[in-house]
């Protein structure tokens, strides 16, 4: 299983908003649309 991650740079280490967890690339993709156009996300494998 793969989620994909965005980070936000521009926050603290600790900050709300500062990571933001996508559970598939359809979810990440309407966030940034409404968010964060210019954002980008890595895909991650989810380690059990």
């Amino acid at each position: 299983m793969t989620v994909f991650v965005y980070v936000n740079t521009s926050k603290q280490v600790g900050d709300a908003g500062h990571i933001k967890v996508f559970a598939n690339q359809d979810a990440a993709e309407t966030w940034f649309e409404e968010n964060a156009p210019e954002g980008v996300a890595f895909e991650c494998e989810v380690l059990e």
